[in-house]
Order: C-alpha cells, then structure tokens, then sequence
C-alpha cells in the first residue's frame, strides 16, 4: 500500500521517540530528518534507521520536498521557530503537525475532537503540549456530562525526559495548556501547572486533574464518562491509567493519572513523550488516509 512520506523537525527526545512510532505506521513513511548540530544523536540515528538528514535546519530540507514526495511535516523544535517553519513548508504544500506549544493552528485532542479535523482542510494542527494530551481528555470526559466552570491539571514529568526544548517552552506549555483546558477540554476557565522533577531514578509521568462543576456533580454518569474516555485514550496509548479517581468533594471531581510509555526511545517512565508521539502519529495518520483515498489534496497556502 502507499505511504505519505513525513519529514520529523527536531532530533531531540520527542522528535526521535515519533520517528520509531512512524517506522510501525501502516499509513506514514519517515523519510528525513530535520536539525541544527550535525553531531547530534538524533541526527545519527536516524541516519542509521535509513533516513536522509540534513543540519542546515528545515532551509536545508526545502529543495527536497517535491522531489522526495514529502506531505507532512513534524515539528519538534521549539515555540520560538515554528511558525517560521511552518509558513515555508505550508508554503509547498506540506501539512504541518506542531509538536510544539506554538499553537498557530486549531489544538487537537485524538479521544476528544479529531473527527472535527476531518475535511476542514487545515494545514497546521497542534498537538497542545503532552500535559494536555494526558489531561484534557479527563476535563472532556466531566465536561459532555455537565458543564465545568474551572478545570485545573498539574502534569509531573522527570528531569530526564524533559529535553532542552521543553525547558525553554515553559511559559508557552503553561499557556497552551490552559487554552486548550478551556477549547478542547469544555471549561469555563482552565489553569495549567508542570513539575519537571529530578529524582532518581525517574519518575513515571502523573497527572491530577480538578474540574469544579456547576452544579452538583452527576457521580455515577460522571464515573461511567471517565472510564470510557480512559479506553478511548488506551487504543493509542496503552500505559495510560486510572490511579484513583474520580473522587469527589462537594462540587469539585478529581481524576490521578499515570502515563507509563512504549520505551521506544527514553525508558517506559517517559510517558510524556509517548502520549505526545503517539497523538501526532494518530492524527497524521488520520490525514494520511484521507490522502490515500483522495478525499484530501494539499494545497499551498501563502501567508
């Protein structure tokens, strides 16, 4: 069958982790890999695994585009150069999928709005960040059983997985996050906090989310809600857990979460990077097969 042939922006720890994600796909073809520092290890091993590469930055990956077919590109560098990478490879006619906090296009969510992306012919999607992929779901979840007036989640990741990109995006995750609480997950007002924690050896990722309800909160409907979206999100990741939860007190409902990963890349307590991955992966796969069926045409887009 054929393939759409993907670009990966960023050989850091989120862009090598999608790049093994993509090597199982049905429906996606890694076929370069995109940075800055031709010693980098991403770089390296993607080279190893087949992929051209280039160190001269996505400048270095524009005049191979059309002879090497690429349709979607990655983007796994930081908040700070996406909307520059994205305007000259939308500009080709390359969908792009934003891995970052930048946010230029409308947030996607798998478990919660994908469907809504089909047939919009959007030429940027962004992935929130993977505190939001772990928790919006939960909000979601609370949310399409009875209206949330604030949906607070703290994501807790380890030091290790928590590459230099993530640590120069701070702000903008926390921002992103909160957004996306309020569009995607159904509050009223969202609030979102990350904890990069050292300790060793590392920590699985956790997460807690809080949503206060309006009225008084619909336990049981609420309960059922929060164990069907857990399956949902299960189907593409399967270590995401319920710890405990949902509790709740007065109007407020809390839900624990860990989110052990594949260990594709960086050990399984990195489950950061693979709700990450493993979204970008489903959603371009989602295109993908729209484009194989020709229900879907990139176009260029000038901005």
């Amino acid at each position: 069958m054929k393939k759409i042939r993907c670009a990966l922006i960023g050989p850091g720890n989120i862009g090598t982790d999608l790049l093994y994600k993509l090597k199982r796909s049905p429906f996606l073809e890694p076929a370069w890999m995109v940075g800055i520092d031709p010693e980098s290890e991403g770089l390296k091993r993607a080279t190893e695994m087949g992929l051209k590469v280039t160190a001269e930055g996505v400048d270095g990956l524009l005049p191979h585009v059309r002879a090497d077919n690429i349709q979607i590109a990655f983007d796994a560098t930081s908040a700070y150069v996406h909307a520059e990478n994205s305007r000259k490879l939308n500009a080709l006619g390359v969908l792009m999928i934003d891995l970052t906090p930048a946010a230029i296009g409308p947030y996607c969510v798998p478990p919660v709005n994908l469907k809504e992306h089909v047939g919009k012919r959007e030429m940027n999607v962004n992935m929130v960040t993977c505190g939001g992929q772990a928790t919006i779901p939960m909000v979601a979840a609370v949310s399409r059983v009875q209206k949330v007036k604030y949906g607070e989640i703290v994501a807790t990741v380890s030091s290790k997985s928590a590459g230099p990109g993530t640590r120069k995006n701070i702000d903008e995750f926390t921002r992103t996050t909160a957004g996306a609480v309020e569009k995607v997950g159904g509050a009223e007002k969202g609030k979102a906090i990350i904890i990069i924690n050292p300790a060793e050896p590392p920590l699985i990722m956790r997460d807690t989310v809080h949503c206060l309800t309006e009225d008084t909160p619909d336990q049981a409907a609420i309960t059922t809600s929060i164990h069907d979206m857990i399956k949902e999100v299960q189907k593409y990741v399967p270590g995401y857990r319920l710890v405990n939860g949902p509790v709740f007190d007065g109007n407020r409902v809390s839900v624990f979460l860990e989110v052990q990963g594949l260990g594709d890349f960086l050990p399984t307590y990195a489950g950061n990077l693979d709700i990450m991955t493993a979204a970008g992966a489903r959603t371009a796969e989602m295109f993908a097969e729209e484009m194989i069926k020709g229900t879907l045409k990139l176009e260029p887009v000038n901005v």
